[in-house]
């Protein structure tokens, strides 16, 4: 099998979350790295992703820190999210990524979509692939409970938060 790692100047991996019930806000990793194996299709891949808390950035350090602390990810003592691939379905570029999702210690599967570029050469011959991968997770599933109740109803930080990852991935050869 070919070995492929992410090139972090030209990926990205965030996530957005509801807050005060009306508006999004946005977040990223930026301390993030990933193990692919595989061939020509997809289908045989073997994906394994990790994140550090400690890079999350949503342009605010005081929200950063917060989430940083154990009302959320409890960094300290969880440093990385992780994910693991279990089974992946699909053809040509629509594939669906099947895996185990860890964070702060409780891991539950998860299923991704994934979009495929399909190879392409750099114009300095490095073999590139790109994935786009998006999905859905209920944060409370994972112990991330913490919220506060709003005067005018409803809660501060939403339930559920939606991943995407725009990745570039580059054969080692």
């Amino acid at each position: 099998m070919k070995k492929w790692t992410i090139d972090p100047t030209h990926s990205e991996v965030g996530f957005k979350v509801k807050h005060m019930m009306f508006t999004n806000v946005k977040g990223l990793f930026n301390d993030y790295s990933a193990n692919i194996d595989f061939n020509d299709d997809l289908k045989d891949a073997n994906l394994q992703f990790e994140a550090k808390i400690n890079s999350i950035f949503t342009n605010n350090t005081d929200r950063d820190n917060h989430l940083k602390s154990a009302d959320f990810f409890d960094a300290e003592q969880f440093p990385t999210l992780n994910f693991k691939s279990t089974k992946i379905e699909g053809n040509g570029s629509e594939y669906e990524i099947t895996g185990d999702l860890t964070i702060k210690g409780v891991t539950k599967p998860v299923t991704l979509n994934a979009e495929f570029s399909g190879l392409m050469t750099d114009p300095w011959g490095n073999t590139k692939v790109g994935l786009n991968l998006d999905g859905k997770i209920n944060r409370k599933d994972f112990g991330l409970t913490y919220n506060a109740a709003l005067e005018t109803g409803g809660v501060l930080v939403g339930e559920d938060v939606k991943l995407n990852a725009e990745i570039q991935l580059v054969e080692q050869k």
